[in-house]
C-alpha cells in the first residue's frame, strides 16, 4: 500500500464516520447515556492523551521535565489561574527542570 491509498482511505473512513454521525436517529441522541457519554467521551480521551504524551516515550514510561510542568499547569489550574497562564507555567517549568538537568 502506498501513501495514496492510505490517505485515500483515511478520507473515505472520515467521510463515512461523518455520515454515520448525520444518519443518527434524534430519539436515540437524546437518552441520557448518549448524552451523558457524549460529555465525559472528549475528557477522557484528552486525559489519556495526555497522559501517553507526558508519560511514555514510545516504548516505556518516563518520568522527566514534562511531568513536573504537567504538575505546574495542574497547580495553576487549581488555583483558578486563566488558560494562557496555565500554559505559560506549564511550558516555562519544563524548560527550567530541562536546562538545569
Amino acid at each position: 500500500m502506498n501513501i495514496w491509498t492510505a490517505i485515500g482511505l483515511t478520507v473515505v473512513g472520515c467521510y463515512l464516520a461523518k455520515l454515520g454521525g448525520l444518519l443518527v436517529p434524534a430519539g436515540v441522541l437524546e437518552r441520557p447515556l448518549v448524552q451523558r457519554m457524549a460529555a465525559l467521551l472528549p475528557v477522557a480521551l484528552l486525559a489519556a492523551l495526555t497522559a501517553q504524551q507526558t508519560f511514555g516515550d514510545g516504548r516505556q514510561l518516563v518520568l522527566d521535565a514534562r511531568a513536573v510542568g504537567l504538575g505546574a499547569a495542574a497547580l495553576a489550574l487549581v488555583l483558578r489561574a486563566p488558560f494562557l497562564v496555565v500554559v505559560g507555567a506549564g511550558v516555562l517549568v519544563t524548560a527550567g527542570v530541562r536546562a538545569l538537568a
